[in-house]
């Protein structure tokens, strides 16, 4: 299969790519830089794009049979007007511009897999949520998911198949939450964050890998699938799971003001709520997990 996959730099994108390049496919990258993202990643056929001005170029498109949509502004980041305006353009305009480079081609690719997120879901407490579950959040970031999804789904009347991926927090041991959490831990000064009830809705980055491209491959899912564990954890719980699998203690709380002053109020807000999100259609559709397990995923990955 040929693949055009956008944000295929980033930490998700880069290890869907390798799993992709490993199994045969063709990928196709888009990039603000292609020379720079070439000298990185020399497999990738990378064409440029800047997703908050232009469409991108048709050409990218030639033989791509399924394109895999994970382009956004990181949104764990000080959300100063400059900043919530970036995380909404990649996410909605850059949506916009890709389908609208799709919509003139002769020849369309059969399926878009658009990333999304949990946080379209909002702070519902230990509400159990999910795939039927309707947006609950007032927050920036659930305004950012809402917009998102309502952009991609410019896809479905171009006659893609669509599937939406809402995706939990990813572990990965060289980013995103594990990477921030990995030093403290290590030196014995980890524990909850903010009270430690909140819930966290986590997926393993192999299991998120997994269910993209089981996404891209099967024709019968369509729709929103939750990209979550089966088993969500309170921040208490994933702290001491963590703590487990380096062999350290983890009993010093993160108090929710520190959250204040590295993200900013707005953003503290958001994390010191949660989401107790478990993927019911994911499952029902065939998906299979690798690590629904916390203690199993963690130990895997940083063991």
């Amino acid at each position: 299969m040929r693949v055009l996959v956008t944000g295929a730099s980033g930490l998700i994108g880069s290890a869907l790519c390798d799993s992709l390049l490993a199994r045969g496919d063709e990928v196709v990258g888009l990039s603000r830089d292609p020379v720079q993202a070439a000298g990185k990643e020399p497999r990738i056929t990378w064409h440029p794009w800047q997703p908050n001005l232009e469409r991108p170029p048709a050409e990218a498109f030639a033989g791509v049979e399924g394109v895999v949509h994970l382009l956004g502004e990181k949104i764990n980041q000080r959300w100063t007007d400059e900043a919530k305006q970036k995380i909404m353009a990649t996410r909605q305009i850059g949506t916009h511009n890709l389908l609208g480079t799709i919509a003139g081609l002769a020849q369309k690719p059969q399926v878009l897999v658009s990333q999304s997120a949990v946080g379209y879901y909002g702070d519902r407490g230990d509400s159990v949520l999910d795939e039927s579950a309707g947006p609950g959040g007032e927050s920036f970031d659930s305004e950012v998911v809402v917009a998102w999804e309502q952009a991609a789904r410019e896809a479905e009347a171009e006659g893609l198949r669509l599937v939406i991926v809402r995706t939990g927090q990813v572990l990965d041991a060289d980013g995103g939450l594990l990477g921030e959490l990995l030093l403290p831990f290590r030196l014995g000064l980890g524990g909850p964050i903010a009270g430690g009830d909140q819930y966290l809705s986590w997926i393993h980055r192999e299991d998120e890998v997994g269910i993209l491209q089981w996404a891209l491959d099967t024709p019968e899912v369509s729709g929103v699938v939750n990209a979550t564990s089966p088993n969500p954890a309170t921040s208490k719980d994933f702290s001491k799971a963590l703590g487990r699998a380096l062999g350290r203690p983890a009993v010093l709380p993160l108090p929710g003001f520190a959250l204040d002053l590295k993200f900013g109020s707005e953003f503290g807000r958001v994390l010191r709520g949660g989401q107790r999100v478990i993927p019911k259609r994911t499952e029902e559709l065939g998906y299979r997990f690798r690590h629904p397990d916390l203690d199993e995923a963690l130990r895997d990955l940083v063991g």
